[in-house]
């Protein structure tokens, strides 16, 4: 088993319903059956459609030694009532390396410090990496602050290294991209240029490796409480 802590809209919020059908899987729902997946090949979304739309803030990890799922889940719910929501004043559409994301227009430096609390929260949780997990990070290709980060907090991509990112595809050939970059504004004009909340954590479970990650849970921040 494998539990990571990630952003995602709420399970009816319109950019939830319109990423599921994107990437042809649901991860609120413990059926994994498709929906209307995208145009064009299907490799596109394979990889985003095991774990599910979301923005990563605490990546995949196994559970330390003596700690349980329902400790975890009760720290998140126990950090979530303290922590402060977070507005992102506008979201765009980019490209990242060779895959498509939606990133904010501007990163707000207290999303930053929410996803760096986050990290360092829940370390006590993970157990550490094994030899197989590191080499799967490519450590050859990493910067040494990232090499160090994975060593450390077991990803590369966290502190000041971290960027706010919900996935929509994996990798796309170059050749395809502009195609693909079309398809997308039309499949998600209705966010691009618009705000978005970021007003709870989920806590995404992945039963067996490889798999599907399914949201066992989400609590909402503490500024989005009614």
């Amino acid at each position: 088993m494998r539990l990571a802590l990630y952003y995602t809209p709420p399970e009816h919020h319109p950019l939830s319903r319109a990423a599921a059908a994107w990437l042809g899987r649901d991860p609120w729902r413990a059926s994994t059956a498709a929906t209307a997946g995208p145009p064009g090949p299907e490799d596109i979304v394979r990889e985003p459609r095991r774990y599910g739309f979301h923005a990563t803030l605490k990546a995949p990890f196994r559970l330390a030694g003596g700690r349980t799922v329902d400790a975890l889940r009760s720290a998140l719910g126990d950090f979530c009532a303290a922590a402060q929501a977070v507005e992102i004043p506008e979201i765009a559409l980019e490209r990242i390396g060779p895959f498509f994301a939606l990133v904010p227009a501007r990163e707000p430096p207290v999303l930053q410090a929410l996803a760096a609390s986050v990290v360092q929260a829940f370390e006590p949780f993970r157990a550490p990496l094994t030899a197989e997990e590191v080499a799967r990070r490519r450590p050859e290709r990493l910067s040494s602050r990232e090499r160090e980060y994975l060593s450390a907090w077991g990803y590369p991509y966290v502190l000041d290294a971290f960027r706010f990112h919900m996935t929509l595809t994996g990798p796309v050939p170059e050749d395809g991209r502009e195609a693909i970059e079309a398809i997308l504004r039309r499949r998600f004009a209705a966010f691009i240029g618009r705000p978005l909340a970021v007003d709870a954590l989920a806590l995404f479970v992945e039963p067996d490796s490889p798999g599907d990650f399914v949201i066992d849970c989400a609590f909402a921040l503490a500024a989005s409480r009614g």
